[in-house]
C-alpha cells in the first residue's frame, strides 16, 4: 500500500544521521523501527576483590562503559530502485565517524555514535527488506536533544546617582552579575563546554554549588582581542584555536549534578567590557 510522506508509523521512532526511523520519508519509503536494544542501560565497569578471611568482597569504583545500541526493523519502498537507494542511505547513516542518534521519547534524547558492526540488510521481497544496525556511543550518557546556552560578561556596576534636589531624584545603576545558572534535569552529572572571548586578563571560571562547594578553573595567560578559549570540561581540554593551552589552566573541573542547578561565575584580573563567557550544556540521563 502507498505511504504518505511525513507520516509517523506505529511503534518506535529514532533518527540516525539523516535517516528518520519510524516514519515515512519524502520518497514514500516507510522505515519501521521494531528493535531498539541497548538504549535502556549502558555497560558497567567494576571489579570486586574477595576479602581475605572474611565474607564478601571489596568493591572498586563503578563507572559506566560504552553504550552499544542495535536498531532493527523493516523498510518498505514503492519500488525496487527506491529500496536500493534507501539501503545505501542507511549504510551511509551508520557512519564510521561521529553520528547523532536521537530517540523519540516524550523528552527526546540523543547520543553520539559510530558504526561498531556490520549493517545487516536482507531482502524480503523486491520492495521490502529487514535491517539491523549496530552502533556504539563512547559517551554512555543520554543527553537532551536541545542544547542549553547562557552568557555573561565580567561583573560590573555602572551608573547610580542621587541628585541633591528636593525631592531626591535617583538614577538607577546597571549591574552585570558575572554569573549564569546552569540546570541539569537528568539523572547523571553533565559537563559544560565553556568558551571565553577576549580580550581578558587571567580569567577564572568558578562553579558554585548549593552546599557551598566551589570548583574553579584559573587561566594564567591573557587572551587578546579576537581570541576565543574553549574549555571542554568532559574531555579536559583547553584550546585556543587549534593550539592546546592546557598548561595555563589549573583547578577542578566543574560538572552539573543530576537534578540540580549550579551558578557559574566569571571573573578576571582586570575588567574588560567586551570579555564574554559562554556556557553550553545538555541535561544527561543514565
Amino acid at each position: 500500500m502507498p505511504y504518505t510522506p511525513g507520516n509517523r508509523l506505529a511503534g518506535l521512532g529514532a533518527t540516525l544521521g539523516d535517516v528518520a526511523l519510524g516514519s515515512v520519508d519524502d520518497a514514500g519509503v516507510a522505515w519501521y523501527l521494531q528493535t531498539l536494544e541497548g538504549w535502556d542501560s549502558p555497560e558497567i565497569r567494576a571489579q570486586y576483590s574477595d576479602r581475605e578471611g572474611d565474607h564478601g568482597a571489596w568493591p572498586s569504583p563503578v563507572y559506566l562503559g560504552s553504550r552499544p545500541v542495535t536498531l532493527g526493523g523493516t523498510i518498505v519502498a514503492p519500488s525496487t530502485a527506491q529500496l536500493e537507494e534507501a539501503m545505501e542511505r542507511l549504510r551511509a547513516a551508520a557512519g564510521l565517524t561521529d553520528t547523532v542518534l536521537v530517540v523519540d521519547e516524550s523528552d527526546p534524547k540523543r547520543a553520539v555514535v559510530r558504526r561498531s558492526g556490520k549493517v545487516l540488510i536482507q531482502y524480503l521481497t523486491d520492495t521490502t527488506a529487514q535491517y539491523s544496525v549496530l552502533v556504539t556511543a563512547a559517551d554512555p550518557r543520554r543527553y537532551e536533544s536541545v542544547e542549553q546556552t547562557a552568557q555573561t560578561a565580567l561583573p560590573t556596576t555602572t551608573g547610580g546617582l542621587v541628585l541633591p534636589a528636593a525631592p531626591p531624584l535617583t538614577i538607577s545603576a546597571t549591574t552585570v552579575s558575572g554569573q549564569i545558572t546552569a540546570t541539569n534535569r537528568g539523572s547523571i552529572a553533565t559537563r559544560p563546554l565553556i568558551t571565553i572571548a577576549g580580550p581578558v586578563q587571567q580569567p577564572t571560571v568558578a562553579a558554585l554549588y548549593g552546599d557551598g562547594t566551589v570548583r574553579s578553573l584559573a587561566y594564567t595567560d591573557t587572551l587578546g582581542a579576537g581570541d576565543v578559549l574553549t574549555i571542554d570540561t568532559d574531555a579536559h581540554t583547553v584550546m585556543l584555536g587549534a593550539a592546546s593551552r592546557r598548561r595555563y589552566l589549573s583547578g577542578q573541573w566543574p560538572e552539573i549534578p543530576p537534578g540540580e542547578s549550579v551558578t557559574i561565575a566569571f571573573t578576571a584580573a582586570a575588567y574588560n567590557a567586551t570579555a564574554l563567557l559562554t556556557a553550553r550544556w545538555r541535561s544527561a540521563w543514565l
